[in-house]
């Protein structure tokens, strides 16, 4: 495929790669799946028709999404409609595992910030009346059991993608919304585009609301990994709905949007994950735009000098700590000491595990580039990058629930980077090592970095854990 112009060599990816929302990760050593001639030219003809489509789209037919969310109670008898199986060669009894694997085992990956649970229940629902649907969600659960079984010479998901790509280009010419959850298959600048001509933000509600917020997330992996050099392909305002116009200055625009994200917040404890997931990739973007004007003297839209805007971001971070409902506390929490390298931090609620992974990642890499001219008093431990780093660590040890484990893999690294001793490293390596062998996540690859980063040869700590 060509590259997406903008976006770091790791992000040139796929369907099947840690950016797009429909496959676990494939930078695995062990996966050459992303090098097969059938899923290049597939990836070249899905980047095609999305952009073929948006091009025709009118972003202005879509200001107010209206997403069709599945009713309750029984559909009248000639609404109702089944799955169809046919489009393929694989055989019915694999299809219908692949479903269950969906529900069972990927779902719960992407509604980890979503109590609705719209990936896991009204997202099949939608696929009912869905083919290019139906067929991706199958792509990515036949995706997931390929690379969590180490089938590399498996290639169902193959088929099932290329299915939903040829059914995708009519579902987009009939402007259906409902559709993105099968075009988040494409490359971040595709997502990017479809959601812009949608119109859909982080604020749409229902399961585009759901799906927004999975893209972004991607978006944020993507940001990280760029380590500066990028930002989000979609623009941080276009993550909100649009501010109004007597907003003036950007304090007051970003009081609104703070405001708007604490109301929904503590309504509904997910979305305060969200705004954790939005403050992070704001954190991104100041280090992407001191980047670019450090090295390349570009002037922003945001004209505050940098140690106005570090001091606002850095307060909106412990604005999101100080505003957390009882749900998104901690339920226990221990020190470290008797053997106990990271301190346990036990959490009862999904969105909570990485909403505060989050908040300390942010805190990391706002602590990283913090101006000089600003001294932080030293008696306070959230003022220590070590200490959010340890957090990192301690919440991914201390819950293993699958999806924030995918969720914890750049936070991880970013934590990593600060650990100095030994056993440090081999406890964060046990955590990589687990989150590819239970999730079928590509995460190996990441510790790879991290043992440049501390200095060993590459494999050496992978071959003793």
């Amino acid at each position: 495929m060509l590259p997406d112009e903008g976006i770091p060599e790791p992000f040139n990816g796929s369907l099947f790669e840690e950016e797009a929302f429909l496959s676990p990760g494939t930078f695995s050593s062990s996966d050459e799946y992303a090098a097969n001639p059938r899923f290049l030219e597939l990836q070249e003809e899905l980047r095609c028709v999305l952009f073929t489509a948006v091009a025709s789209l009118d972003p202005s037919t879509y200001a107010s999404p209206a997403p069709l969310e599945p009713t309750e109670g029984p559909a009248p008898r000639a609404a109702r409609q089944s799955l169809d199986f046919t489009r393929v060669s694989i055989p019915k009894v694999r299809l219908i595992y692949y479903l269950k694997n969906w529900i069972t085992e990927c779902a719960p990956y992407l509604d980890k910030f979503d109590e609705a649970r719209h990936f896991g229940v009204h997202i099949p629902i939608l696929a009912q009346r869905s083919p290019a649907l139906f067929y991706a969600i199958l792509a990515f659960s036949a995706r997931q059991t390929e690379r969590k079984a180490c089938l590399d010479k498996a290639y169902d998901s193959l088929e099932l993608y290329q299915e939903s790509i040829r059914l995708l280009a009519s579902c987009l010419q009939a402007r259906d919304p409902n559709v993105l959850p099968a075009g988040l298959a494409a490359p971040r600048r595709g997502c990017a585009a479809l959601f812009d001509s949608f119109n859909v933000n982080g604020l749409s509600g229902g399961h585009l609301q759901a799906v927004f917020w999975c893209y972004a997330r991607m978006e944020l992996c993507g940001a990280i990994i760029s380590n500066g050099a990028e930002s989000t392909v979609l623009p941080l305002e276009k993550w909100v709905p649009a501010m109004p116009q007597t907003a003036g200055s950007k304090d007051t625009e970003e009081d609104l949007i703070r405001d708007l994200f604490c109301q929904k917040g503590w309504a509904a404890p997910d979305m305060h994950a969200n705004w954790a997931v939005y403050l992070c990739a704001k954190t991104c973007d100041l280090a992407c735009r001191r980047t670019r004007h450090v090295e390349l003297g570009e002037v922003g839209d945001d004209t505050r000098p940098f140690l106005v805007q570090w001091t606002r971001l850095w307060d909106e971070l412990q604005y999101w700590l100080e505003q957390r409902s009882p749900t998104m506390l901690p339920i226990k929490t221990t020190g470290v000491g008797g053997g106990q390298i990271f301190p346990e931090i036990l959490f009862a609620h999904w969105a909570a595990i990485s909403g505060n992974q989050l908040y300390h990642a942010a805190c990391m890499m706002m602590l990283d580039m913090k101006p000089a001219s600003i001294t932080l008093p030293s008696s306070k431990p959230h003022h220590s990058a070590i200490w959010h780093a340890r957090r990192v660590c301690g919440i991914s040890l201390t819950n293993p629930h699958s999806g924030n484990l995918i969720n914890a893999i750049q936070p991880l690294y970013i934590a990593g980077k600060l650990l100095s001793h030994h056993s440090e490293h081999i406890q964060v390596a046990k955590l990589f090592k687990t989150i590819e062998k239970t999730t079928g996540w590509g995460a190996l690859w990441r510790l790879k970095d991290l043992e440049r980063a501390w200095g060993y040869e590459p494999g050496e700590i992978l071959s003793v854990i």
